[in-house]
């Protein structure tokens, strides 16, 4: 079978392949595996029985069932949410916002693909820009997004040591070079993988650079503010007319329903928009359906704030309780949880790496996702020089604490073994 430059690229291995498929594996050809990889949000029983209640409204009534199942939604999305959408933010945090800045998404994943597309890669004077990452590890989704290669370039942070085990990245700004080569800046906030919150500061810094070269700032929220606010510290929301905000409802609890939001100026929306219906035809209308439901009341942020927020503050407080007592006397750091579902651990000089890590760590019958495919961007140089890519894997606690309690048993265990 002979594959395009595309076909071979996109059907290559991957880091999010292999993330997907070990979720997959664990829902249904192993379901003992203790599974603390991939990114699925927990059960929370308030919220299963929210969406059943909602569902069962837009499944009684006649005309809602037939929009959610028998129509197609325009390019943008149900004009209704689009206002839902722009309205809260509005309120929320006062942005000059209005439908027109509001798309609607096959979730965040599909969303970033068309926006990454839309500004890296060939331009049309036969340049080639990229998308820069300001503070690596970032999400390993993005990294093989791009349609050519190399399509990601991303700055080394500094580390800041802290009590009780624990560490900060921050950007380097005196490293981070933003020139005419970007094409845009993208973070997540809080990070994924690490439970970062980039500070006001940072935003404000890197939102200046990004206007001074006049490229877009990307903020990937799907963690963050005003849903599903999974964030333990003290941030404030950002957006303006040069970023591009990305949300979404999978970390509420709903990631089967593959609904995000892509908030941006007009110009924006629209090439978005026409992308997209390339892409993806329409979007899926339950989603959208359930979102209406949720946004009508203010019930998505009352659950957002009174049911998932306290959820995952109490679970990773438990988390961080067992990773210190199982993981006591080696050494380990921890990456300050600031927010999202997952511990990042870092052990230093670790005599193995975390790719050999995960592959123990599942023959003992674990899932954790290894630390090397989030350092999307840096080159084979730097990775070189700086061993720290290696040491590190990304933890969720977003599973039952009996689940959370043996696997840092499991992680102890096999750290103990490798470093003697």
């Amino acid at each position: 079978m002979q594959l395009s430059a595309f076909g071979q690229k996109f059907s290559a291995e991957s880091g999010i392949v292999t993330l997907m498929e070990d979720l997959g594996a664990a829902l249904n050809d192993n379901p003992d595996i203790l599974f603390m990889g991939g990114g699925n949000p927990a059960r929370i029983e308030a919220l299963e029985q929210l969406f059943k209640q909602r569902l069962d409204t837009i499944l009684g009534d006649r005309e809602t069932r037939h929009s959610l199942l028998g129509v197609y939604q325009s390019p943008q999305g149900d004009a209704a949410l689009l206002e839902q959408v722009a309205g809260l933010l509005k309120q929320q945090h006062g942005w000059n916002i209005s439908a027109s800045n509001v798309a609607i998404a096959n979730g965040s994943q599909a969303a970033f693909f068309v926006l990454f597309n839309l500004f890296a890669g060939l331009q049309n004077d036969g340049s080639r820009k990229q998308i820069q990452l300001p503070l690596a590890p970032e999400y390993l989704g993005y990294g093989d997004s791009g349609l050519s290669n190399p399509f990601f370039t991303a700055t080394k942070p500094t580390i800041e040591l802290l009590e009780q085990q624990q560490f900060k990245y921050h950007v380097d700004f005196e490293r981070l070079e933003v020139n005419t080569d970007s094409a845009a800046l993208c973070v997540s906030r809080p990070t994924n993988p690490t439970g970062n919150v980039l500070t006001d500061s940072e935003i404000q810094q890197l939102d200046a650079l990004a206007q001074a070269q006049d490229i877009p700032l990307i903020i990937d929220g799907a963690y963050g503010t005003p849903f599903p606010n999974i964030i333990f510290e003290s941030a404030t929301a950002h957006w303006n007319s040069n970023t591009i905000l990305v949300l979404s409802l999978s970390k509420l609890g709903l990631p089967g329903a593959r609904t995000g939001f892509v908030i941006a100026n007009e110009a924006v929306i629209e090439a978005y928009t026409r992308a997209n219906t390339i892409v993806n035809l329409a979007c899926g209308n339950l989603g959208t359906a359930l979102a209406k439901a949720l946004f009508s009341d203010g019930e998505i942020l009352r659950s957002s704030n009174q049911i998932v927020k306290p959820f995952y503050q109490a679970r990773v407080e438990h988390a961080l309780e067992c990773c210190q007592r199982e993981l006591a006397g080696l050494p380990y750091r921890i990456h300050k949880p600031e927010g999202a579902i997952f511990l990042w651990l870092w052990f230093e000089d670790l005599p193995i790496t975390s790719q050999q890590l995960y592959q123990q760590l599942k023959a003992e019958g674990l899932l954790v996702v290894p630390g090397e495919p989030f350092f999307v961007g840096l080159n084979a140089a730097e990775k070189q020089q700086w061993r720290h890519h290696q040491e590190c894997i990304r933890v969720s606690y977003a599973q039952p604490p009996e689940v959370v309690e043996q696997g840092f048993r499991l992680i102890a265990k096999t750290i103990r073994q490798a470093y003697r």
